[in-house]
């Protein structure tokens, strides 16, 4: 299945670090059980997006680890995050990702999804090989 992140600019640009090899793991913290929780697996891939541009890359998911609140020591352990990630938040899904590679670059329709999501599952990209 394929994905498509938005990634957040005031972490500076992601992406590029997920192109280089820096950023292995994908993390996503949230208050709900909201998409990519359940609905992200071994061999998936991603897509990257910055808010309001392309997409620009892609990788695929090797390992993917899910944590209710109760088990945010256990994730703190396996990806070091700021407290304030963590504040008020009660699942976490971390994705590690493998064989990155820059696309070239295209637009998706976010139509159905939410002005403000930030991350599209049951998606099928047929651009961006």
């Amino acid at each position: 299945m394929d994905h498509v992140a938005i990634m957040n600019k005031k972490f500076g640009d992601l992406i590029a670090k997920i192109l280089s090899g820096e950023k292995r793991i994908e993390s996503r913290w949230s208050k709900n059980k909201i998409a990519p929780w359940g609905k992200v697996h071994p061999n998936d891939v991603i897509y990257f997006k910055q808010p309001g541009g392309n997409v620009e890359a892609k990788a695929e998911v090797e390992i993917v680890r899910q944590f209710e609140r109760k088990d945010f020591n256990e994730a703190r352990k396996l990806f070091s995050v700021p407290d304030a990630w963590t504040k008020n938040k009660n699942y976490c899904v971390l994705m590690w990702l493998k064989n990155p590679k820059k696309v070239s670059p295209f637009r998706i329709n976010k139509s159905g999804f939410g002005s403000a999501a930030a991350w599209l599952s049951d998606f099928k990209i047929s651009n961006g090989s």
